[in-house]
């Protein structure tokens, strides 16, 4: 899911900037709310400077509900239910997920996500706010060959160009024999009007169930658009593929071509992309070689994608890294061939820790491992790098997780000035937080380019209820 920034005219482009992180402020929940479901507070989207939408999930008793988050003039304002279409089983919006949210324009949002209908299908909606106001969700048409009965469609991310001008992917059940095939959609808005899902093509020779798999998409201009994930083949080899979209035109998936020590089974995927201009995309993910799984990049310029790289990871890296990107918001590109990632990997000792990695001039560096506080243990199993943004080219910011000398989950920011990674910085819970937990944490962030960055995630409280947070920098 790629954000939005809006240029300052204050700081001039490339300007070394070291935002200072405050502490976290508890985030809302609706009436009822007891927490955030499994600390699952992860979307965000900030189209200007004080304007921002975030998403997740709450729990509202048993049920697991959509929270929406709106951030104006600088405030954040009280809660939005994610209210699922009028089929819903629960129309009060019982077993709703969201999966993405993306701003075009100040006001002018739009959520995806999913929900049980009346028939317990999962279905996928979308959300939009128009002018500041959020409208009613609406079902997404699936394509025609979509199962009409135990349907299991998900949408997996949004991105958006302009005010009604966004761009959706996920996957959904298709008629086959003797059972359903999952295929990729995807999904436009144009002028505000959402258009009918259209089936992914997948290349050539594929049979069988290909399992297809698209986790994001992100736009550089609207009408112009990459996806990525994969799909297997019928030797069942699972390939990482990109899906691009030209002026409004959706091309056939495009198998990536793996760097050359890849294995014949390679189980490749692609995790995140973004994209800082038209033609102009960078994505991140991962692959198997003879001993285990490594960490690829792939860059594309003037329309064409490059080769996948394997990124260089820190020297402590084990022979198997287990290399993961978490799929949220964890690459930046500030402009074209020059970016920022991260993820997790396991180190020499077994332990897991997180890496952050730069793009130069179109070439990935050697990665920096994470550098945690005095005393802290590892990452973790869920902890590393899981968000990134930058608000010009060198320097950026980055959100972590970590566990410390007690053994507690805890928050990190990590910034980047003149193409240096400084020391992490623990993040300032709110006063009831006993730590972040498996499930919590910093999960977005999005700078701007006069320097300041607004962060969310979820913490624990003393109750052990996963509550929200938002956090901003300067």
């Amino acid at each position: 899911m790629a954000s939005l920034t809006t240029l300052a005219l204050s700081t001039p482009a490339g300007a070394s900037i070291d935002p200072s992180w405050h502490a976290a402020s508890i985030a809302a929940l609706p009436a009822g709310g007891s927490g955030v479901y499994q600390g699952y507070l992860p979307f965000l989207s900030c189209p200007a400077s004080g304007y921002c939408v975030a998403g997740g999930s709450y729990a509202a008793g048993t049920n697991q509900a959509g929270l929406l988050l709106n951030e104006v003039g600088g405030v954040w304002r009280a809660p939005t239910v994610a209210t699922p279409p009028g089929d819903a089983a629960v129309a009060s919006g019982a077993s709703v997920s969201l999966y993405g949210v993306g701003c075009g324009a100040v006001g002018n949002c739009s959520a995806v996500g999913t929900y049980y209908d009346k028939s317990n299908n999962v279905q996928s909606f979308v959300k939009s706010e128009v002018g500041g106001r959020w409208l009613a969700a609406t079902k997404i048409t699936l394509p025609a060959n979509a199962l009409q009965t135990h349907q299991s469609s998900q949408v997996h991310s949004i991105a958006c160009r302009a005010a009604g001008a966004c761009s959706a992917v996920g996957t959904y059940e298709a008629n086959a024999t003797p059972t359903a095939n999952i295929e990729g959609f995807v999904v436009d808005e144009v002028n505000g009007h959402w258009q009918s899902a259209r089936e992914v093509t997948l290349p050539a020779g594929t049979r069988g169930n290909p399992n297809v798999t698209l986790n994001q998409v992100a736009c550089a201009t609207s009408g112009n658009c990459s996806a990525v994930g994969s799909y297997i083949d019928a030797n069942n080899i699972t390939h990482a593929i990109v899906v691009n979209e030209v002026n409004r035109t959706w091309r056939p998936a495009i198998s990536v071509a793996l760097p050359a020590n890849a294995s014949t089974y390679a189980g490749a995927s692609l995790s995140e992309i973004t994209c800082a201009a038209a033609g102009s995309c960078d994505a991140v993910g991962t692959y198997n070689t003879s001993t285990g799984v490594q960490g690829m990049a792939l860059g594309e310029s003037r329309g064409v994608w490059r080769r996948a790289v394997q990124l260089q990871l820190p020297s402590n890296a084990a022979v198997n890294p287990h290399v993961l990107f978490f799929g949220f918001q964890g690459i930046a590109c500030p402009t074209p061939g020059n970016c920022a990632s991260g993820g997790q990997y396991i180190d020499a000792s077994g332990r897991y820790q997180g890496f952050l990695i730069n793009e130069v001039g179109s070439r990935w560096q050697p990665a920096t491992a994470l550098s945690l506080p005095a005393g802290a243990r590892q990452a973790s199993k869920n902890g590393g790098v899981v968000a990134v943004s930058c608000s010009s080219t060198g320097n950026c910011s980055a959100g972590a997780a970590y566990v410390d000398a007690a053994g507690l989950y805890q928050a990190l920011t990590i910034n980047e000035v003149n193409r240096v990674w400084r020391a992490g910085v623990p993040l300032t819970l709110p006063a009831n937080a006993t730590g972040v937990g498996i499930y919590g944490g910093i999960y977005s962030i999005v700078c701007q380019t006069n320097g300041s960055c607004v962060g969310i995630g979820s913490y624990l409280d003393a109750s052990s209820n996963y509550q929200g947070f938002t956090v901003s920098a300067s």
